[in-house]
């Protein structure tokens, strides 16, 4: 069925696209006998390369794992409580993305900051070609304001990285040697009333030979907990596989950047209202919509520059 679905998809992309480019072929013949004007030919001419230009990125996302849900993980860096309240903003912006584009989004884990924020956070992206869409915003992200934290109200820089991995479902089979897995439970944090106190139903699970870590303290129950954690494991197995056979991707775990200054993909500067990603070139002047979850420009931005990369290579 999901098979289907996705063939559904493709068939369901194309068709929107011929629709314009046969209305403008129409539009020309009639242009050409003096039947139509310029204006509204060019006006046929922009609906057709819209079009294309759409179904052109929606092409990008042609890998296997592109289909599946994504695990999105958000760790605070540089830059003390600002940093955690700059990963707070971010999982803010992520939800909020996912809540335009259509997906459900799943809390799987979460560490609260000291003072305000969040010091991690795993979330999971459900919906079809969600992480193909969101693979692109592995790395660091820099945020640069004016600090609510700060008494004398300086300027300050804090980082926060993001790392997406595939979902895997059952149609990838990833195996595992129950004997190369460390088990822990522990105590769930967050709210949750008397259950999160007297229950240890959050799960820890640690690969041994990679030294891979998975947790996930998302259901009451300890038993669901191991089934995600695990999930969450070998996907994120899966994922640092991949980066092993895919030469044209970038090797994420390979060539993991530290969470500090220069080595940022994204820069967002909050007083000069300017969010810039250093990969693309793509800016925008609107700050308080891309915090607010539109970041689809940008997404599109990535992908479409590495497929012009991968077409050079």
């Amino acid at each position: 069925m999901k098979e289907i679905r996705a063939h559904k998809h493709w068939i369901k992309e194309y068709k929107s696209v011929e629709a314009p480019v046969d209305e403008f072929e129409v539009a020309l013949e009639f242009f050409k006998e003096e039947m139509m004007g310029e204006e509204e030919l060019q006006s046929h001419f922009d609906k057709a390369v819209e079009a294309v230009d759409e179904l052109e990125f929606q092409s990008t996302l042609n890998k296997p794992e592109d289909q599946l849900n994504a695990v999105l993980e958000i760790n605070a860096g540089a830059g003390g409580t600002e940093a955690c309240d700059w990963a707070s903003m971010l999982e803010r912006m992520y939800t909020m993305y996912a809540d335009r584009a259509g997906y459900k989004c799943a809390l799987l884990n979460r560490q609260d900051g000291d003072v305000a924020g969040i010091k991690s956070v795993a979330l999971e992206i459900q919906g079809d070609f969600a992480y193909g869409m969101l693979k692109g915003e592995n790395g660091v992200h820099r945020l640069v304001r004016v600090s609510p934290f700060n008494a004398q109200g300086k300027r300050m820089t804090s980082f926060a990285s993001v790392f997406v991995h595939p979902m895997i479902d059952a149609t990838i089979e990833v195996e595992v040697n129950p004997a190369d897995l460390e088990w822990d439970t522990f105590r769930a944090s967050g709210a949750g009333g008397q259950h999160v106190n007297k229950t240890e139903s959050a799960v820890r699970v640690r690969h041994i030979p990679s030294g891979v870590v998975a947790e996930c303290q998302e259901e009451r129950s300890q038993h669901l907990n191991r089934e995600k954690a695990m999930q969450l494991l070998k996907s994120r197995l899966y994922e640092i596989e991949l980066q092993k056979q895919l030469a044209e991707r970038d090797k994420v775990e390979a060539d993991k950047m530290k969470n500090e200054w220069g080595s940022q993909i994204r820069s967002y500067v909050l007083d000069d209202r300017r969010v810039k990603d250093h990969r693309t070139g793509h800016q925008t002047g609107n700050t308080d919509g891309v915090l607010d979850g539109q970041i689809h420009e940008f997404l599109k931005a990535y992908l479409m520059n590495a497929s012009v990369g991968s077409v050079k290579e």
